[in-house]
């Protein structure tokens, strides 16, 4: 949106950062503007302030301050405020062709909800506004057809060398799920589900995605260190609940992601409090305050909590995720709000990684 007037006379880049750094919120840093590429000036005096993360809620929220803000000082220049999601350095890695941005969704454990939360995950920050693909790493248990209700369905190619992802709300999601029926199955040892793996992430014609949502199989096996080690991972999601078994066993994620140098973005609490679908009390069945006791030693930021609630249950059952099928309901507004820490978090952490050059002969 664009508020203000089309004044001749250009007003001090700096003021202007000066004003835009008193609208705070959760997912700013102190002084946001300042930083490099976010604010700018055009020749006919227009500034434009560049979003580089998912986030199209806050830029409702932003344009409606600067909206404010103009009704009280006419002099303001025009104002346009944008989402340009930033590719973000990976080590030294080469980033993927088509991918901006890799975070991978891991558990260490199974039971704890990991793809629920991954698929919730890709959802909510398609609807802030990003180009999502997600990734079904699990190569012996892949999960991703039915929790999108794309079961029957294969991945085609158009040039005999890549696949293209399957669609489905809006996301481009690639599974072993979609190759091989759910009737066969896969007996391989870990250096070969490894190199299945690597195919999936190479052969799939990823189509210029902002982020690539890896549910990642439980453990920390052959395929995670593939991951890490090989691809241009960005950071890490881990997820957990509330008992000590399923947090001894996250704490063993996040020193395996220290060892092969993926930051960690923080931990989500699945199942974190039962919602009773009759009264709706809460009940903290699995204990709780586990993740955040596991958040303060080891530093890291508790990304959200997520309840044990039946219509979750059913929703993914049913190949609608709870972000699609109830987008008004308190479980979507959690999963938004995860949406948003993740992203902006990642890109405060980060460096953005030098614009790529296409040579073309």
């Amino acid at each position: 949106m664009v508020y203000g007037r089309n004044k001749v006379n250009a007003v001090e880049l700096l003021a202007v950062i000066t004003l835009l750094n008193q609208f705070e919120h959760h997912a700013f840093i102190k002084d946001w503007a300042n930083q490099y590429g976010l604010v700018f000036q055009s020749e006919d005096n227009e500034i434009t302030v560049r979003l580089p993360f998912a986030a199209s809620a806050l830029i409702s929220e932003l344009d409606a301050w600067i909206k404010d803000r103009i009704k009280l000082n006419i002099s303001l220049l025009r104002f346009k405020v944008i989402q340009d999601i930033a590719a973000l350095k990976a080590g030294n890695k080469t980033l993927l062709q088509g991918v901006k941005n890799i975070i991978i969704v891991s558990s260490a454990k199974g039971g704890v909800g990991k793809s629920t939360t991954a698929v919730n995950l890709a959802l909510a920050l398609h609807a802030q506004g990003a180009k999502i693909g997600l990734l079904d790493a699990d190569i012996y248990g892949p999960s991703l057809p039915l929790m999108l209700g794309t079961k029957g369905k294969q991945p085609i190619s158009l040039d005999g060398k890549s696949m293209e992802p399957v669609e489905a709300y809006g996301l481009y999601s690639n599974s072993i799920g979609y190759l091989v029926s759910d009737e066969n199955a896969m007996v391989w040892r870990g250096p070969m589900a490894s190199k299945v793996f690597a195919q999936l992430v190479n052969e799939t014609h990823w189509p210029d995605v902002d982020y690539l949502i890896v549910d990642m199989p439980p453990g920390t096996g052959d395929i995670q260190l593939s991951l890490a080690q090989q691809f241009p991972v960005t950071a890490a999601v881990v997820v957990t609940t509330p008992q000590d078994l399923a947090l001894t066993d996250a704490i063993k994620g996040v020193i395996m992601f220290e060892k092969v140098a993926v930051p960690v973005l923080g931990i989500v609490e699945n199942m974190s409090y039962h919602i009773c679908s009759q009264c709706r009390h809460h009940e903290a069945i699995f204990g709780e305050g586990g993740a955040q006791k596991m958040s303060l030693k080891y530093s890291l930021p508790l990304l959200g909590q997520v309840p044990l609630h039946i219509d979750i249950r059913e929703d993914m059952d049913a190949g609608r995720p709870t972000v699609v099928s109830k987008p008004d309901s308190e479980h979507t507004a959690i999963y938004q709000q995860i949406a948003l820490n993740v992203a902006s978090r990642l890109y405060w952490s980060s460096e953005v990684a030098p614009a790529q050059i296409s040579v073309v002969n």
